[in-house]
Formats: structure tokens, sequence, C-alpha cells
């Protein structure tokens, strides 16, 4: 399958399991939104400026898992901030059922399944070149980077400093690890990486 052709095979793809996803996973919608609303009574949905393919900004989706903070819609990112995740959030996120609203933003072709994590424009702004090269393909929900960085909000926890942690540790690795994905584009890493995504979800 050539690079040229993939990509469209992959939207058809894309679009068609996206739209499952939502008639299969409608009443799970609607229990973690009543469990958001009990939790707190603020919002259900976290929408965030992101960036997407070719520097297009779109606002990506997720289940709120901290307490609302004015800002944080803008693009506002304090990596390693653990201090107003709700305790509803804490098993959203250890499970990855926040991450579920994004089939909205894959259904709308702003991001695939698989592909670089969207980041917010600070973290573009800090290594431009490299972002070139990155957002030459969609954003996906997961990726090679999502699943090495598994416990990447721990890490940045135990750091004395998880700004510049992020920034000059673990923002490298993943652009490496994207750049790699971006020179493959292809069917078979794609499965992998989907394969790789359900056992570290499933096993750890």
């Amino acid at each position: 399958m050539t690079i040229m052709t993939y990509p469209r095979i992959k939207r058809i793809f894309d679009f068609i399991f996206s739209f499952s996803c939502l008639l299969v996973f409608t009443p799970l919608f609607i229990v973690i939104g009543i469990l958001i609303k009990l939790n707190d009574g603020g919002p259900v949905f976290f929408r965030q400026k992101r960036v997407g393919q070719f520097g297009k900004l779109f606002i990506l989706y997720k289940f709120r898992t901290m307490k609302a903070r004015a800002g944080s819609e803008n693009g506002h990112f304090e990596p390693g901030d653990q201090s107003r995740i709700t305790s509803a959030g804490k098993f959203l996120r250890s499970t990855k059922l926040d991450e579920l609203p994004q089939v909205i933003n894959v259904l709308k072709g702003e991001m695939s399944f698989v592909g670089p994590r969207p980041e917010v424009e600070e973290w573009i702004k800090a290594y431009p070149e490299k972002w070139l090269q990155v957002l030459t393909v969609k954003p996906g929900i997961t990726d090679r980077a999502s699943i090495e960085f598994r416990n990447e909000e721990k890490l940045l926890s135990e750091s004395s400093n998880p700004k510049e942690t992020y920034l000059k540790v673990i923002l490298p690795r993943k652009l490496d690890l994207c750049i790699d994905y971006v020179n493959k584009n292809s069917f078979s890493e794609d499965i992998r990486i989907i394969l790789l995504t359900f056992k570290t979800v499933l096993l750890t």
C-alpha cells in the first residue's frame, strides 16, 4: 500500500469506526457524564485548542477530569499539575476513558485513531522545525509516544521542575517518535500501535 493511497483509506476507516464507536458507547458517555456531574457539578466535557494537521487549530474534546480553571480552554497547560484532579477524574485517567470523546474529533476529520498526539501552541513553538514534519499528518488518539509515556503525569509530578522536564526531556523524545511515525505512515504500523495501546491499557 503506497503512502499516497493509505491516508485516504485511513480516513474511511476513521469515519466508519468513529461513527460506530459513538453509537456503541453512547450509554457509557451518559454514565460517565452523570458521574462527573455528581462528583463536583461542573461541565462534563473539557475543551481545549490544539494544533492539528498543517498547523490548523481545532477544539479537542475530553471528559473533564480536573476542576475547571480559566484559561485552560485557550491552551494553558501546567505539566504534572495533579492538584485539581477530581476523584472521578482519577478513575477516568487511569482507565483512559477520559479520551473517549475524541472519537468526535475523529468523526469530524480533525484527528485520526492513530497519529501524533496533538499539542497546545506553547509546545509547538518550542521546537518549530520538528513540528513542521510532525504536522504533515493528522494528530491521533494514540501513538507510540503516548504508550511509552503512559505514566507521564507520575514522572512530572516527581520532578522538581515539571515544565522543564517536559520541555527538555519528554517532549524531544515524543517528537523523535512522532517523526519516525510520519516517515513510516503505514497500515501495519497503525495496527501495531493499536494493539500495543490495548495491551498497555489492559495490562498496566
